[in-house]
């Protein structure tokens, strides 16, 4: 499984220890953010760039049209997955999407499902596309991922914004890290305090890495 990380993941695990459990043993942790960016520079490795969600959703879906290689469509809405695969259909015409689900309301932490794994299996996809949103859907990867023949990737909003549901933020603002404030102005009533507490979290955590006061268990040796 292959987890797209951004500040409130990141904050997120590290106030909880399964959630930094599972983004330390996924294939990768990519980060899609730029103060995430700018923290781990700092750090030293100056490597790591920006890896976008719907762009590297986007990428990876003209990897598997080129390669015949079928994807799976697992979260959001009913509305998310049909205009998401119309979307993805116009955009790659020959790709093959093996099959589209979206859940009943999951709580938090869903366990195994045995009949999604059968679905999922059964549909031939060797790419899952997971949005149920932070942490849910990595904590569905993590009961699921052994069971599944197919390589997991928590997207989360990247189906809404593909699918042309949410407008992305313009490029240069993506650049200054402030992508955040036209997502609140998007959804003030649901991001205020998402974005007020975990973003003060963040710079305090930031800060208190720097001093070697907090382990970066959530920052890996896997984060890209």
């Amino acid at each position: 499984m292959v987890c797209v990380a951004n500040v409130d993941m990141v904050t997120r695990a590290v106030r909880d220890p399964r959630l930094a459990h599972i983004m330390a043993r996924s294939v990768a942790v990519v980060t899609d953010g730029m103060p995430l960016v700018w923290s781990l520079r700092a750090q030293g490795r100056r490597e790591v760039s920006r890896v976008y969600g719907p762009q590297l959703m986007r990428d990876l879906c003209a990897l598997a049209e080129q390669a015949g290689t079928p994807i799976f469509l697992y979260g959001g809405t009913e509305q998310e997955l049909q205009k998401l695969q119309l979307e993805l259909g116009r955009q790659f015409p020959a790709l093959h999407m093996a099959g589209a689900y979206s859940p009943p309301m999951l709580p938090t932490a869903p366990p195994l499902d045995l009949a999604s794994v059968e679905r999922i299996n059964s549909s031939g996809a060797r790419l899952v596309f997971v949005g149920l949103g932070c942490p849910k859907q990595e904590y569905w990867m993590d009961a699921h991922e052994a069971h599944l023949r197919g390589l997991c990737i928590g997207v989360g909003y990247a189906f809404a914004q593909v699918a042309g549901l949410k407008s992305e933020a313009p490029a240069w603002l993506q650049r200054t890290g402030l992508e955040w404030m036209y997502r609140l102005a998007q959804e003030p009533r649901r991001l205020w305090r998402r974005y007020l507490v975990g973003n003060s979290r963040f710079i305090w955590y930031s800060f208190c890495n720097a001093l070697g006061w907090l382990p970066s268990s959530a920052t890996t040796k896997n984060s890209n």
